[in-house]
């Protein structure tokens, strides 16, 4: 029977958008850096400070995250804010921290890119990118961390069709990076008791339409502190190949 929903133009040999017209695909495993890999039977933590403040905060971060058993430390240097009056972030400085201290506590690094100028300046820094909610549509930046050939944690739009979040993975793999990792963080809602609402849905749908592993941040979609460690659990318990957790040392 034909799907109603279908629209061709998304359609590619990267991907199959239709649900039980053939056997989900097996997640394929892939390093994210030495030594660690996704998709396989662990689970891997990402954690850390929204944004890199000093170098003193995101020490304590990153000791607190790595004791934790987190194996990826996340910091964002180039902060999107939803006011231009909120702090943006500390840039290059920023990445220079994070760069030092994820060698200094022997963690892998992963970060926000927000600009296709500014991937190759990221890359001397981050061993994995970060494509955030805003920039999912992004199709010169996706082209740009495409190219580059490092890890891209792609978060889903807010306001994103599952084709379309899948859309834009393809972007990136047609220009020869197959190391995309999926990020459901949270789609917007009616509901204001929390800052979005989490597709816990999408997890395994997403499992039975590419081959790509598929990660959940329960901070961004939870908006609050205390149900994160629930939203986590359900997220695992639906088949989630990893969490990027926020953390603060001072929150």
């Amino acid at each position: 029977m034909e799907n109603p929903d279908f629209d061709p133009e998304l359609d590619s040999d990267l991907i199959r958008w239709e649900i039980g017209h053939a056997k989900p695909p097996a997640t394929r495993p892939f390093a994210l850096a030495p030594g660690l890999t996704i998709g396989g039977a662990a689970i891997v933590v990402m954690a850390g400070p929204c944004s890199v403040e000093s170098e003193a905060q995101l020490r304590a971060a990153a000791r607190a995250a790595k004791e934790a058993g987190a194996s990826v430390l996340r910091g964002g240097a180039f902060k999107p804010r939803t006011s231009p009056h909120s702090f943006q972030g500390l840039g290059v400085d920023g990445l220079k921290i994070l760069r030092a201290v994820g060698d200094e506590v022997g963690l892998p690094v992963i970060t926000e890119v927000i600009a296709h100028t500014d991937v190759d300046l990221v890359a001397q820094y981050a061993d994995i990118f970060q494509i955030g909610t805003r920039n999912m549509h992004n199709t010169p930046l996706l082209h740009a961390v495409g190219e580059s050939g490092k890890p891209v944690v792609l978060k889903r739009g807010y306001a994103a069709r599952l084709e379309e979040w899948l859309g834009a993975a393809d972007h990136i793999r047609s220009r020869g990076n197959e190391r995309v990792v999926l990020c459901e963080r949270g789609v917007r809602g009616l509901e204001t008791v929390t800052r979005y609402t989490l597709d816990i849905n999408a997890v395994p749908a997403m499992h039975r339409l590419c081959d790509l592993p598929v990660i959940v941040d329960p901070s961004h979609a939870a908006g609050r502190s205390d149900i994160v460690a629930e939203i986590s659990r359900a997220a695992v318990a639906a088949g989630a190949d990893g969490l990027l957790i926020e953390m603060h040392p001072n929150p």
